[in-house]
Parts: C-alpha cells; sequence; structure tokens
C-alpha cells in the first residue's frame, strides 16, 4: 500500500509541531523515521493514519486523501488497511493473548481462530494463546502486538518506538519479527525510532525536524 504526504503542517496553537513535511511511501517499503525528543515524529504517525488533524497539507493512503473523509470513514478505513505497534504495547489485560490478537478480526466481523493460531506461530508465540498478558515478558507482549496489528493482513504497519522497552537482544528479536512479517505480507512500514540499530534495518531512514524531512 502506497501512501504519500505533501507539505504536511501541524500546529498546537500558536506553537509549530512540524511544517512542509513530504514524502512517499511505496508499497512493501520499510521507511524509519528518527528525530529529536518532541519535534512530533508520533504525531506525524498519528497524522498517517488520519488519527491527528493536520493543519496544511494531505495524506493520501493508497489514492485515498484522507482529509476529505468523516471521521467514522477513517475510522473505518483504519480498521480495514492499517495495522499499530506502540513502545507500551497496548495490550488488553482482560483477554487472553489470542483474543487479544484477533481483536481486528472481530472489530471486522470476520473472527477467525486459524488465522489468530497463524500469526501467534508466526512471531514465536505458539501454545501461549490462552495466556494473560501479565504472564508474559516484555518481549513476549511486543510479538503479541505485532500479531495483533497483522492479523487482518493490513497494508500500511505503523510502528511506534517497538523496541524502546527491550532490551538490546530482545529488540532485535522483535525487530527480526517485525520485518519478516511485513515482508511477508507485502505490507509498508512506518517505524519512528530513537534507536540507530532499528533505523539501520530500514529500506530508507529519513530525519524529521520542525522544518521538514529529509535523507
Amino acid at each position: 500500500m502506497s501512501l504519500q504526504i505533501s507539505q504536511l503542517g501541524k500546529r498546537y496553537g500558536d506553537s509549530v509541531v512540524f511544517s512542509q513535511v513530504s514524502l512517499d511511501v511505496a508499497a512493501g517499503e520499510f521507511v524509519a523515521i528518527v528525530g529529536e525528543s518532541g519535534v512530533g515524529k508520533s504525531t506525524l504517525l498519528n497524522c498517517m493514519a488520519g488519527l491527528d488533524i493536520w493543519d496544511e497539507g494531505t495524506v493520501t493512503l493508497d489514492g485515498q486523501d484522507l482529509g476529505t473523509l468523516s471521521e467514522d470513514q477513517r475510522a473505518l478505513l483504519r480498521r480495514r488497511q492499517v495495522g499499530f505497534v506502540f513502545q507500551a504495547f497496548h495490550v488488553l489485560p482482560h483477554l487472553d493473548v489470542a483474543q487479544n490478537v484477533g481483536l481486528p478480526l472481530l472489530l471486522l466481523g470476520q473472527p477467525d481462530d486459524a488465522r489468530v493460531q497463524q500469526m501467534l506461530d508466526a512471531v514465536g508465540l505458539q501454545g501461549l494463546g490462552q495466556r494473560l498478558p501479565q504472564q508474559l515478558s516484555g518481549g513476549q507482549l511486543q510479538r503479541v502486538a505485532i500479531a495483533r496489528a497483522l492479523v487482518h493482513r493490513p497494508g500500511l504497519l505503523l510502528a511506534d518506538e517497538p523496541t524502546g522497552n527491550l532490551d538490546p537482544r530482545t529488540a532485535a528479536k522483535v525487530m527480526d519479527v517485525l520485518i519478516s512479517q511485513t515482508r511477508g505480507q507485502q505490507a509498508s512500514l512506518v517505524l519512528v525510532t530513537h534507536s540507530e540499530t532499528a533505523a539501520a534495518r530500514a529500506d530508507r531512514v529519513l530525519h524529521l525536524t520542525s522544518t521538514g524531512i529529509s535523507a
């Protein structure tokens, strides 16, 4: 799935978060975005999915201008075509691992236990489907988050500091899973990270500042 951002600008009141941000992500491409803390990397990621509203410019996902869609239309597009992986995992503590992973399918009205098991196997969580999140390690929780983000086969995966809470060895394993699964599904991957090690594995690394984005 392709993503085009043109001259994007975001403000909070009189404070400029970023401006003049333009980038294209080709279908199946892995792009890492780096930059100083507070420069708006997570905000940019949210704009890519229409979670945040921008003040100037356009965001086009697979030919669809997100700025022309209603909030409900953007939510439906995200549900069908976008996956998210966050630093804080955001798993639901009262659901077991399989239920967490299967949630996107349930929201689409397409529950599929076989697909859930396939994803658990793919990320190395065989036999752990009935465990609760509090019974897992940080690395395992991040694999749950990856499986949940990809279970509905989205065209675009957005990952916000997915290794930020992990030790280097676990972080490397999580990146292995993230990359192998997105490549396997031919999904585009946009990674926001402070980790030079994680960013170095991308097809391209872009640097975000308050006045734009560049290689």
